[in-house]
Protein backbone atom coordinates (compact mmCIF):
# COMPACT_ATOMS: atom_id res chain seq x y z
CA UNK A 1 0.00 0.00 0.00
CA UNK A 2 2.79 2.50 0.88
CA UNK A 3 5.94 2.80 -1.23
CA UNK A 4 8.82 0.66 0.12
CA UNK A 5 10.98 3.69 0.90
CA UNK A 6 8.27 5.12 3.18
CA UNK A 7 7.71 1.72 4.82
CA UNK A 8 11.46 1.39 5.49
CA UNK A 9 11.62 4.94 6.88
CA UNK A 10 8.70 4.21 9.22
CA UNK A 11 10.27 0.94 10.33
CA UNK A 12 13.61 2.59 11.17
CA UNK A 13 12.30 5.78 12.76
CA UNK A 14 9.51 4.11 14.78
CA UNK A 15 12.23 2.55 16.94
CA UNK A 16 13.71 5.90 18.00
CA UNK A 17 12.92 7.36 21.44
CA UNK A 18 9.63 9.27 21.56
CA UNK A 19 8.73 8.25 18.00
CA UNK A 20 6.30 5.46 17.33
CA UNK A 21 4.80 4.25 14.04
CA UNK A 22 2.28 7.10 13.83
CA UNK A 23 4.85 9.82 14.43
CA UNK A 24 7.28 8.14 12.02
CA UNK A 25 4.55 8.06 9.35
CA UNK A 26 3.79 11.76 9.86
CA UNK A 27 7.50 12.56 9.71
CA UNK A 28 7.94 10.58 6.48
CA UNK A 29 5.11 12.43 4.75
CA UNK A 30 6.36 15.77 6.04
CA UNK A 31 9.87 15.12 4.73
CA UNK A 32 8.55 14.04 1.34
CA UNK A 33 6.60 17.31 1.18
CA UNK A 34 9.84 19.29 1.69
CA UNK A 35 11.29 18.02 -1.55
CA UNK A 36 14.41 16.14 -2.59
CA UNK A 37 16.95 18.90 -1.79
CA UNK A 38 15.81 19.16 1.84
CA UNK A 39 15.73 15.38 2.25
CA UNK A 40 19.31 15.14 0.93
CA UNK A 41 20.45 17.90 3.32
CA UNK A 42 18.83 16.11 6.28
CA UNK A 43 20.35 12.78 5.20
CA UNK A 44 23.82 14.37 4.96
CA UNK A 45 23.43 15.87 8.45
CA UNK A 46 22.48 12.43 9.82
CA UNK A 47 25.37 10.79 7.94
CA UNK A 48 27.76 13.24 9.64
CA UNK A 49 26.84 11.73 13.00
CA UNK A 50 28.49 8.48 11.91
CA UNK A 51 31.92 10.16 11.99
CA UNK A 52 31.65 11.05 15.70
CA UNK A 53 33.61 9.15 18.31
CA UNK A 54 33.82 9.47 22.06
CA UNK A 55 36.41 11.50 23.93
CA UNK A 56 39.05 9.20 25.40
CA UNK A 57 39.04 11.26 28.63
CA UNK A 58 35.37 11.92 29.43
CA UNK A 59 33.34 9.81 26.96
CA UNK A 60 31.40 12.79 25.57
CA UNK A 61 30.97 12.90 21.79
CA UNK A 62 33.96 14.14 19.87
CA UNK A 63 35.24 14.76 16.36
CA UNK A 64 38.76 13.84 17.43
CA UNK A 65 40.55 12.11 20.30
CA UNK A 66 39.31 14.67 22.87
CA UNK A 67 36.10 16.68 23.12
CA UNK A 68 35.93 20.49 23.18
CA UNK A 69 35.69 20.47 27.00
CA UNK A 70 38.70 18.26 27.72
CA UNK A 71 40.73 19.99 25.00
CA UNK A 72 40.00 23.49 26.33
CA UNK A 73 43.04 24.79 28.25
CA UNK A 74 40.81 27.38 29.97
CA UNK A 75 38.76 24.74 31.80
CA UNK A 76 39.63 23.54 35.28
CA UNK A 77 40.94 20.00 35.07
CA UNK A 78 40.86 19.68 38.87
CA UNK A 79 37.05 19.90 38.99
CA UNK A 80 35.17 16.90 37.59
CA UNK A 81 31.41 16.57 37.07
CA UNK A 82 30.18 13.02 36.76
CA UNK A 83 26.98 12.72 34.70
CA UNK A 84 24.93 9.93 33.16
CA UNK A 85 24.14 11.26 29.71
CA UNK A 86 25.73 13.56 27.12
CA UNK A 87 22.53 15.63 27.26
CA UNK A 88 23.30 16.30 30.94
CA UNK A 89 26.58 17.90 29.84
CA UNK A 90 24.67 20.15 27.43
CA UNK A 91 22.19 21.13 30.17
CA UNK A 92 24.99 21.99 32.63
CA UNK A 93 26.91 23.95 29.98
CA UNK A 94 23.80 26.02 29.22
CA UNK A 95 23.94 27.42 32.77
CA UNK A 96 27.45 28.86 32.20
CA UNK A 97 28.18 28.15 35.88
CA UNK A 98 30.53 25.17 35.59
CA UNK A 99 34.07 25.43 34.23
CA UNK A 100 35.43 21.98 34.99
CA UNK A 101 35.57 18.79 32.95
CA UNK A 102 33.16 15.87 32.72
CA UNK A 103 32.89 12.12 32.97
CA UNK A 104 29.89 10.64 31.13
CA UNK A 105 29.05 7.26 32.67
CA UNK A 106 26.03 6.23 30.64
CA UNK A 107 22.52 5.52 31.86
CA UNK A 108 22.61 4.16 35.41
CA UNK A 109 20.45 1.15 36.16
CA UNK A 110 17.62 1.42 38.66
CA UNK A 111 19.16 -1.47 40.59
CA UNK A 112 21.82 0.87 42.00
CA UNK A 113 24.62 -1.19 40.48
CA UNK A 114 26.95 -0.12 37.73
CA UNK A 115 27.70 -2.03 34.56
CA UNK A 116 31.28 -3.20 33.87
CA UNK A 117 31.72 -0.50 31.21
CA UNK A 118 30.68 2.17 33.71
CA UNK A 119 33.18 0.83 36.24
CA UNK A 120 35.92 1.11 33.60
CA UNK A 121 34.86 4.70 32.89
CA UNK A 122 35.11 5.46 36.61
CA UNK A 123 38.64 4.04 36.66
CA UNK A 124 39.55 6.26 33.70
CA UNK A 125 38.07 9.25 35.50
CA UNK A 126 39.98 8.50 38.71
CA UNK A 127 43.22 8.33 36.74
CA UNK A 128 42.72 11.98 35.77
CA UNK A 129 42.88 13.04 39.45
CA UNK A 130 43.63 14.29 41.98
CA UNK A 131 40.71 16.69 42.08
CA UNK A 132 39.79 19.75 44.14
CA UNK A 133 36.17 18.74 43.66
CA UNK A 134 34.13 15.93 42.17
CA UNK A 135 30.55 16.99 41.48
CA UNK A 136 28.15 14.05 41.29
CA UNK A 137 25.69 15.62 38.85
CA UNK A 138 23.27 12.71 38.78
CA UNK A 139 19.49 12.72 38.57
CA UNK A 140 17.63 13.29 41.83
CA UNK A 141 16.31 9.75 42.21
CA UNK A 142 16.71 7.06 44.84
CA UNK A 143 18.75 4.79 42.57
CA UNK A 144 21.01 7.71 41.62
CA UNK A 145 21.53 8.31 45.34
CA UNK A 146 22.74 4.71 45.72
CA UNK A 147 25.08 5.10 42.78
CA UNK A 148 26.30 8.46 44.12
CA UNK A 149 27.30 6.81 47.40
CA UNK A 150 29.27 4.14 45.53
CA UNK A 151 30.96 6.72 43.29
CA UNK A 152 31.80 8.90 46.29
CA UNK A 153 33.59 5.93 47.89
CA UNK A 154 35.57 5.41 44.68
CA UNK A 155 36.72 9.05 44.63
CA UNK A 156 37.40 9.49 48.34
CA UNK A 157 41.12 10.08 48.68
CA UNK A 158 41.34 11.36 45.08
CA UNK A 159 39.10 14.39 45.63
CA UNK A 160 39.38 17.04 48.32
CA UNK A 161 35.64 17.55 48.16
CA UNK A 162 32.79 15.44 46.77
CA UNK A 163 29.53 17.28 46.15
CA UNK A 164 26.06 16.62 44.77
CA UNK A 165 23.83 19.02 42.93
CA UNK A 166 21.73 21.13 45.25
CA UNK A 167 18.20 19.89 45.59
CA UNK A 168 16.87 22.64 43.35
CA UNK A 169 15.98 19.83 40.96
CA UNK A 170 13.00 17.88 42.29
CA UNK A 171 13.39 14.28 43.35
CA UNK A 172 12.55 12.16 40.32
CA UNK A 173 13.55 15.02 38.00
CA UNK A 174 15.98 14.54 35.14
CA UNK A 175 18.80 16.99 34.58
CA UNK A 176 18.29 17.32 30.84
CA UNK A 177 14.72 18.60 31.38
CA UNK A 178 15.54 21.16 34.09
CA UNK A 179 15.36 24.80 33.06
CA UNK A 180 18.62 26.77 33.08
CA UNK A 181 17.79 28.81 36.20
CA UNK A 182 16.89 25.76 38.30
CA UNK A 183 19.94 23.82 37.15
CA UNK A 184 22.20 26.85 37.59
CA UNK A 185 20.94 27.33 41.14
CA UNK A 186 21.49 23.64 41.86
CA UNK A 187 25.09 23.91 40.66
CA UNK A 188 25.75 27.08 42.70
CA UNK A 189 24.19 25.62 45.88
CA UNK A 190 25.81 22.21 45.68
CA UNK A 191 26.94 20.78 48.98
Amino acid sequence: MLPRSIQRFISVFAGLPSIGPRQATRLAFYLVSLGAASIIEIAEAARGLASLSTCHDCFFFSEGPVCPFCGNAGRRKDILAIVERPTDVIAIEATRKFNGVYLVLGELKKTGTMQPEQKLKLERGKARGPFKEVLLALDQTTYADFNAQAIAKEFSGIAERITRLGRGIPTGGEIEFADEDTLGSAIEKRS
